[in-house]
């Protein structure tokens, strides 16, 4: 098959067109997929961070139980908020510590979990603006400053579960 030059130029343009369609088509159907993974992990920050909160001033008790909400110790109620979205977390701080990817401090996005002390022994979960949900003694399930006291000293790490 002959093909003039000018027939030529027409055909691998059309190609090149087709070609960039194909690439473009294709990347603008991945991104509703991304967009929609992040608006589900958005939503389950906010379920997370609802539970949690709606517990407040409920009491502390060490060892409490994931059968009630009558009382709640940090992990018991980051084990609670957790599963009204969906996700099962290990009963213990410790254990939780271990799940879902590291995250630094300074990327710390609302749901994140973060420990304290080394070896772990305590689990709060950052709500945004420098803040975290936790128990802890008085006044039970509450809100702390992340940045500065106790909570500055004793940071150890954070995980992303959603």
């Amino acid at each position: 098959m002959k093909y003039n030059l000018n027939q030529l130029t027409k055909k691998i343009a059309a190609a090149a067109i087709a070609l960039s369609i194909a690439i473009s088509g294709g990347a603008l159907l991945s991104a509703p997929k991304a967009e929609a993974a992040t608006a589900s992990a958005s939503s389950k920050a906010t379920t997370v961070i609802n539970a949690a909160k709606a517990q407040m001033g409920t009491p502390y008790k060490f060892g409490a139980s994931t059968s009630t909400t009558k009382y709640f110790d940090c992990s018991s109620l980051m084990k609670y908020a957790y599963k009204k979205a969906g996700i099962t977390l290990p009963r213990t701080s410790k254990a939780q510590s271990k799940v879902g990817t590291y995250v630094s401090k300074s990327n710390l996005k609302p749901g994140d979990l973060v420990f304290f002390y080394s070896p772990v022994t305590h689990v709060g979960m950052y709500i945004g603006g420098g803040k975290i949900v936790h128990t802890y003694g008085k006044p039970g399930v509450t809100t702390s400053t992340i940045n500065s006291g106790w909570w500055k000293d004793h940071y150890n790490t954070a995980r992303r579960v959603l």
